[in-house]
């Protein structure tokens, strides 16, 4: 397959991450907008919506640290983007879809955090699940992509090794 038509296939995957950042900056806009921070919405009995800043990673990790940690993240979440751009525009035609489509969802997910840590230094953070006193981290629509395009890149690497003798 030559070259144009991998970047072709790989610019299709690309319009899934594009997908993935405008939907995360719309939801994050919107929350800001509409919720002042710390501010919340009972959905359901176990789902709240909010306004929370992180300025740490997953689970609000270095969140504490003295702001070095924004350009560190900042850093990876570039390196892991052109890293995983490279991937997909060098992925063979017949690519399993799994595959290419976790790297789209992290892709997105990775980009839409860095947006808000360049342009606020912190991450908009606003689903907010909890059973009874029992709260999880909050997280966007970023972080679900990433989780999802995590799951796929799981499950693809399993369906793979089940096809190897």
């Amino acid at each position: 397959m030559s070259t144009a038509e991998n970047r072709g296939r790989a610019a299709a995957w690309l319009l899934l991450s594009a997908l993935v950042i405008v939907l995360d900056q719309v939801s994050k806009a919107y929350i800001t907008r509409h919720f002042g921070e710390f501010e919340f919405l009972h959905v359901l009995p176990v789902l709240d919506i909010t306004h929370l800043h992180n300025v740490g990673a997953a689970f609000s990790f270095l969140a504490s640290a003295s702001g070095w940690q924004r350009w560190l993240f900042i850093g990876l979440a570039v390196s892991v983007s052109v890293a995983i751009t490279v991937w997909l525009c060098r992925l063979p035609g017949g690519t399993r879809v799994l595959l290419a489509a976790g790297l789209a969802l992290v892709l997105g997910g990775a980009l839409g955090n860095v947006i808000d840590r360049i342009r606020l230094g912190y991450v908009i953070d606003f689903i907010h699940f909890h059973w009874d006193r029992a709260y999880f981290p909050a997280f966007n629509v970023a972080d679900s992509a990433i989780t999802i395009g995590a799951a796929c890149l799981l499950l693809d690497a399993l369906m793979d090794a089940k096809r190897k003798p």
